[in-house]
C-alpha cells in the first residue's frame, strides 16, 4: 500500500507535466511570411540612327554605340537592386535623324518609362522637351553636344551627361597653352556642326589666351568620299588648302561632318601639330582610358559587349547609373524626387574619372574632367592644373553660371 502512493503520484505529475508543456507551448505559425514588394524602374531609351559615312573604315560607329553602355548601366543598378529591391530595365527605339521623335516619345510613356535616355540631335531633343516636361517625364541627353540646349533652349527637365562643345574646346585650348603652343590655325568645314565647333574654340582662344592667326573653311563639294578617286583627290587637296598660312603652333580642325579632318594630319604643307576633331581630340572618354579604375570599367564592358568602350557609351553608362544612384538613394520612383535630389547638393555619380561628378544647378549640364587622346592612348585630362576656380575646377570648362543665358522652366 504504502509504495502505491509514490506510483500514483509520480503519474499524477508526469500527466500534469505534459498538460503544461501542451498548453504553454507557443502555437505553430500558419502563414508564410508576405514577399517583399519589387519596385520596377522603367527606363527608356530613344536614339536616332543611321549608318554614317566616315572617312575611315576605323571609325565606323558600333552598332550599339550608346545603348551598350545604357545596358551595362543596367546589370550594375540591378546588382544595386537586389538588396533595395528595385528592378531596372531598358527599353529601346530608334528612329531615323530627319524622322520625328514625338510618337516614338509618347510611345515610351505609354509601356511606363519615366525616365528617357535620349541620343537624339538638338532638334528632335527639343521636340519632346515640353511633352515630357507635362508629362513628368525625366530627359537624360547623352548625344547633343549644342550649347543652346543648355542655355537659350535650356529646360528643367533634361539633365545633360554629353559635354558640351564648349567644354571640349575649353579642354583642349587649355592644355595647348599650358603647352605654350598658343598661335593656331583653325580649318573647318562647311555644315552647321562645324561652324559650331568652331564657334566653340574661337571663345576657347579668347577665353584662354590662344590667338587664331588664319581661319580656312573647307567646302564639302559632294565627292565620293568612300571611294578610291574621292579618298585620293580630299588628301590631294590638304597639301594645297593648307598652303600660305601664317606662323603657327598648331592646326585647329573642326570637321564634325567627317568630310576632311581625318586626311589632314602628315598632309599639312608644313609639318604642324593638328588638334580637335582629328590629331589630339578633347572626349568625355577614351578606349585606353586606364586611370582611376578605369581598367575595371573597360574589363567589364569588354567582357559584356566584346568591344571597347567609346564616349557615347560612357554617357549612357552614367545616365542610367545616375538614375539608379537617385532611385537608391530617395528609396522610390517618384520623377519629381529623382530631379529634386539630382539638383541637390547630396547628390554625386562616380564614373572612373578621377572624382565624384555632379550637374551644375544653373543649366543641369553634369561636370566632368575631359579626356585628351589621339587614337592609341590619353595624352592628358582638362581640366589642367592651375586653372581654378571658386566652386569646382571642373566649373572652368564651358560655360559658367555667370556667363549662362539659362532660365530653367
Amino acid at each position: 500500500m504504502t509504495s502505491a502512493v509514490p506510483g500514483t503520484l509520480a503519474a499524477f505529475l508526469c500527466l500534469f507535466s505534459l498538460t503544461v508543456n501542451v498548453t504553454d507551448a507557443p502555437a505553430q505559425e500558419t502563414t508564410a511570411k508576405p514577399e517583399k514588394k519589387i519596385t520596377e524602374i522603367k527606363i527608356g531609351y530613344l536614339r536616332a540612327y543611321a549608318p554614317q559615312l566616315t572617312l575611315s573604315l576605323l571609325d565606323l560607329p558600333p552598332r550599339d554605340e550608346g545603348v551598350a553602355g545604357a545596358n551595362v548601366a543596367i546589370g550594375d543598378n540591378n546588382t544595386t537592386g537586389k538588396f533595395t529591391n528595385q528592378k531596372f530595365s531598358l527599353d529601346v527605339t530608334e528612329i531615323k535623324p530627319e524622322a520625328g521623335a514625338v510618337q516614338a516619345f509618347n510611345d515610351l510613356i505609354a509601356k511606363g518609362d519615366r525616365y528617357v535616355v535620349a541620343d537624339l540631335p538638338a532638334r528632335q531633343l527639343l521636340s519632346i522637351a515640353d511633352i515630357a516636361r507635362d508629362k513628368g517625364v525625366l530627359i537624360f541627353n547623352v548625344g547633343a553636344t549644342d550649347d543652346s540646349l543648355r542655355e537659350d533652349d535650356c529646360r528643367i527637365n533634361i539633365f545633360h551627361v554629353a559635354p558640351t562643345r564648349s567644354m571640349l574646346a575649353d579642354a583642349l585650348a587649355q592644355y595647348l597653352v599650358v603647352k605654350k603652343w598658343s598661335n593656331w590655325v583653325l580649318l573647318y568645314g562647311s555644315h552647321e556642326q562645324d561652324h559650331l565647333y568652331a564657334d566653340a574654340l574661337r571663345r576657347a582662344a579668347a577665353r584662354f589666351g590662344g590667338q587664331i592667326v588664319a581661319e580656312k573653311e573647307f567646302k564639302d563639294t559632294g565627292t565620293a568620299r568612300r571611294t578610291d578617286t574621292g579618298a585620293t583627290q580630299i588628301q590631294q587637296q590638304i597639301s594645297v588648302f593648307t598652303q600660305d598660312m601664317p606662323e603657327h603652333d598648331v592646326l585647329l580642325v573642326a570637321d564634325e561632318s567627317e568630310v576632311f579632318g581625318t586626311y589632314v594630319p602628315y598632309r599639312t604643307w608644313t609639318p604642324r601639330l593638328v588638334a580637335g576633331t582629328a590629331g589630339l581630340v578633347a572626349s568625355s572618354w577614351h578606349p585606353a582610358s586606364e586611370q582611376w579604375g578605369g581598367i575595371q570599367m573597360q574589363s567589364r564592358f569588354l567582357k559584356t559587349t566584346g568591344r571597347r568602350m567609346l564616349s557615347r557609351d560612357m554617357s549612357a553608362w552614367t545616365a542610367v547609373r545616375a538614375i539608379g544612384e537617385a532611385t537608391t538613394r530617395t528609396n522610390g520612383d517618384d520623377p519629381k524626387k529623382i530631379s529634386d535630389y539630382i539638383r541637390s547638393d547630396d547628390f554625386s555619380v562616380a564614373a572612373f574619372k578621377g572624382q565624384k561628378l555632379t550637374f551644375r544647378k544653373w543649366n543641369l549640364q553634369l561636370r566632368q574632367p575631359i579626356l585628351l587622346g589621339d587614337t592609341k592612348s590619353v595624352v592628358s585630362t582638362s581640366p589642367q592644373q592651375g586653372y581654378l576656380h571658386q566652386v569646382s575646377e571642373l566649373d572652368t570648362l564651358g560655360v559658367d553660371q555667370p556667363e549662362t543665358k539659362c532660365v530653367l522652366k
